[in-house]
């Protein structure tokens, strides 16, 4: 069992950067590939950036690609999101999730852990 609790979602301005963080409790945290999605009001969930165990790997979706940075500190049972340039596009619930196996990364029906998420909201 892994618990995810998100954290760092904020109102910020069109152009400024927020970092989240994904703090990770329970057993083997740094055996589960992690990943961010997002979600926007009556719009489905949204694949944003993953991470493989080690941190070797990241794999982002073409609309956050050079803006976002996934990363991991499996020491600290943490994983993060740094974003710059956000845009009102942006907006949306931001959650962390876990999962066992680092492939089909993009498919949130295949991620057996979820925070609750944290509140994005980008103004222009």
């Amino acid at each position: 069992q892994v618990q995810l609790v998100e954290s760092g979602g904020g109102l910020v301005q069109a152009g400024a950067s927020l970092r989240l963080t994904c703090a990770a409790s329970g057993r083997s945290f740094s055996s589960y590939a992690m990943a961010w999605f997002r979600q926007a009001p009556g719009k489905e969930r949204e694949f944003v950036a993953s991470i493989s165990v080690s941190g070797a790997n990241t794999f982002y979706a073409d609309s956050v690609k050079g803006r976002f940075t996934i990363s991991r500190d499996n020491a600290k049972n943490m994983v993060y999101l740094q974003m710059n340039s956000l845009n009102p596009e942006d907006t949306a619930v931001y959650y962390c999730a876990a999962k066992s196996v680092f492939n089909y990364v993009n498919n949130y029906a295949l991620y057996e852990y979820w925070g609750q998420g944290t509140q994005v909201t980008v103004s222009s």
